[in-house]
C-alpha cells in the first residue's frame, strides 16, 4: 500500500465537508491524486477556476463531433477510425450499415462496443445476441463476430489493449450496487445461430481479419467457423444496456464520477452516466464540482439527453481534458450550483478515464471544435 505524505490540516475558510456549506461566495476546486481514490485537498477559490481569458498550447480542453466521421468510418470494425489512443486502448468510432461479409477477431485484446445508434444480430463463437442503442457488448481478446445491422449502426469502440475487461469492486454498497451481475446476457445457441451457420460469404467461404499488433491477417475457410454446438464456462462476451444501470445516489453529496465506472482494464475505466436525481440538500453542490486532472486524461462520449453540466454539446460528441489542468462545468451550469431547475438529470454518457496520457488520432477537417476552450469564458454583459 502506497504511503503518501499525509496530514489533514484546515487553513484559513473553509468548508469541513467537500462539495457542500462552501464558505459564501467561494468555488471549491479538488486537487487529488489517484483519481478520486487518493488523497486530496479542497481549495476554496474567490473566482471559477476555469474562468481563463484565453488558451495557448497542447493542453488545451478539446472536443469533437464524431457525427462528422459517420460515413468515413463505414465498413468493418477494422475499418473504424482511430479517434484516441495511448499504448494500453484504443478508442474508435465506427458505423455498419450493412451486414459484415467477414468475421473479425482482435489479437490485441478485449474489445467492448457501446452501441450509440442503430439495431443488428450480433454472431460470434458463443452464439447470437440481439444489439440495441445503449448497449454494451464485452467481446473477450480473439472472439470471432460479425454484426447483421437491423438498422444502421454507430458504435464507439474501445479495446483493452493487452489486458481484459473487469467488474468493479463495489466496497461497502457490494457486488448488486449500481447493477447486479445477474443483468448481464451472454449468446445464445439458439435458432438464429444455428440457422447463419449453413451460411458462407463471398465465394462460398469465410474470411476472418485478425488484428494484431494493429495489423491485419486474413484467414479463409471453406466453411462457417461460428460453427459451435455448445459451450460451457465463465468467459463469454456480456451484453449490459444503460437502462440497467442504477446509478448510486446521495442526496446530500455530490459523487465523484469514479462511483459511476462500469469496467475497469490495465490502467484505464469505463464509466457510466445515467439519469439520476439531483441532490436535494439545499447546501450540497448540485454540479460536477471544479477538480485537476492530475493523474488521468478524461474522455466523455455524449449518448443522449441533456447535458446538464457541458453547453453546446449534443450526442455525438466527445470532450477530450488532458492530465494537468482545472475543469468544471460550463458558466451556464455554474448559475445553477446551489438550485436545479429540474428535479434530476437527464442524460446518457461514456466516460473513459486513462492513467497514461492520450493521443489524438489525424481526424477530418472539421471533427474539432477548435474553439472549445474559449466555452468557459464568461459573456461580458450587454450595454444597456
Amino acid at each position: 500500500m502506497r504511503r503518501y505524505i499525509s496530514f489533514p490540516k484546515v487553513e484559513g475558510t473553509s468548508s469541513r465537508q467537500a462539495h457542500a456549506n462552501l464558505p459564501p461566495g467561494t468555488y471549491e476546486r479538488e486537487i487529488g491524486k489517484e483519481g478520486f481514490f487518493g488523497p486530496a485537498t479542497h481549495m476554496y477559490h474567490r473566482n471559477p477556476p476555469t474562468g481563463w481569458l484565453s488558451w495557448e498550447g497542447p493542453l488545451r480542453p478539446r472536443a469533437f463531433d464524431l457525427n462528422r466521421m459517420v460515413e468515413d468510418a463505414a465498413g468493418g470494425p477494422w475499418s473504424a477510425r482511430e479517434v484516441l489512443y495511448n499504448a494500453h486502448c484504443r478508442m474508435r468510432i465506427w458505423h455498419c450499415a450493412q451486414p459484415m461479409d467477414h468475421l473479425a477477431r482482435n489479437g490485441d485484446g478485449d474489445e467492448l462496443l457501446f452501441v450509440h445508434e442503430g439495431a443488428g444480430e450480433l454472431y460470434c463463437d458463443y452464439g447470437h445476441l440481439t444489439v440495441e442503442a445503449g448497449d454494451y457488448v464485452m467481446l473477450p481478446r480473439s472472439t470471432m463476430w460479425r454484426l447483421v445491422p437491423t438498422r444502421p449502426v454507430t458504435a464507439l469502440l474501445i479495446e483493452a489493449t493487452g489486458s481484459s475487461y473487469q467488474l468493479p469492486d463495489r466496497g461497502i454498497v457490494g457486488p448488486h450496487a449500481v447493477f447486479d451481475p445477474a443483468v448481464l446476457d451472454t449468446p445464445k445457441v439458439d435458432d438464429a445461430f444455428l440457422s447463419q451457420q449453413a451460411e458462407l460469404g463471398p465465394g462460398g467461404t469465410w474470411k476472418v481479419l485478425v488484428k494484431r499488433r494493429n495489423q491485419i491477417s486474413t484467414v479463409t475457410y471453406p466453411f462457417n467457423p461460428l460453427d459451435a454446438v455448445g459451450w460451457k464456462g465463465d468467459l463469454a462476451p456480456v451484453r449490459l444496456n444503460v437502462r440497467d444501470v442504477r446509478p448510486l445516489m446521495s442526496h446530500r453529496y455530490h459523487l465523484p464520477p469514479s462511483a459511476h465506472t462500469t469496467f475497469v482494464a490495465n490502467r484505464f475505466v469505463v464509466c457510466t452516466f445515467a439519469p439520476r436525481p439531483f441532490e436535494t440538500d439545499p447546501d450540497a453542490i448540485k454540479i460536477p464540482f471544479f477538480h485537476n486532472n492530475d493523474d488521468y486524461d478524461e474522455v466523455l462520449f455524449y449518448h443522449a439527453g441533456d447535458f446538464f453540466s457541458r453547453d453546446n454539446i449534443k450526442a455525438g460528441m466527445v470532450t477530450f481534458h488532458p492530465c494537468g489542468f482545472t475543469h468544471g462545468p460550463h458558466p451556464k451550469a455554474l448559475t445553477k450550483m446551489l438550485q436545479q431547475s429540474k428535479p434530476a438529470t437527464d442524460e446518457y454518457a461514456v466516460m473513459l478515464d486513462t492513467r497514461d496520457a492520450l493521443e489524438v488520432a489525424e481526424l477530418p477537417e472539421g471533427v474539432e471544435n477548435h474553439a472549445y476552450a474559449d466555452s468557459w469564458k464568461v459573456k461580458p454583459a450587454a450595454a444597456e
